[in-house]
């Protein structure tokens, strides 16, 4: 069984940086891309980063400049900096994972990690 477990959240004061980590556990054959998803209250969960196997980003209009997505092994990170109020949400990992070769790569959610951003 797969799991995707998150860290690095907390409470940070406008202007500061946290660092996201997402790590993939389990029967992985190969992880196809991962992203980070966030989701404010009362709003729609959003795309914020993604990164591909082959180590190709893509940023949200709102966080380009200011966060950057990255993968080691099973792990994908984001590092936050020059945090704003309006990036308070839970952020959630989300990977494409095959657990065996030739397998179909299934869709996999963290359980979310609460960033909360002061003014």
């Amino acid at each position: 069984q797969v799991q995707l477990v998150e860290s690095g959240g907390g409470l940070v004061q406008a202007g500061g940086s946290l660092r996201l980590s997402c790590a993939a556990s389990g029967n992985i054959f190969s992880i196809n891309a991962m992203d980070w998803y966030r989701q404010a209250p009362g709003k729609q969960r959003e795309l914020v980063a993604a990164i591909t196997s082959g180590g190709s980003t893509n940023y949200a209009d709102s966080v380009k400049g200011r966060f950057s997505i990255s993968n080691a092994k099973n792990t994908v990170y984001l590092q936050m900096n020059s945090l704003k109020p309006e990036d308070t949400a839970v952020y959630f990992c989300n990977a494409r994972i095959a657990e065996v070769k030739g397998a179909f790569a299934y869709e996999y959610w963290g359980q979310g990690t609460q960033v909360t951003v002061s003014s």
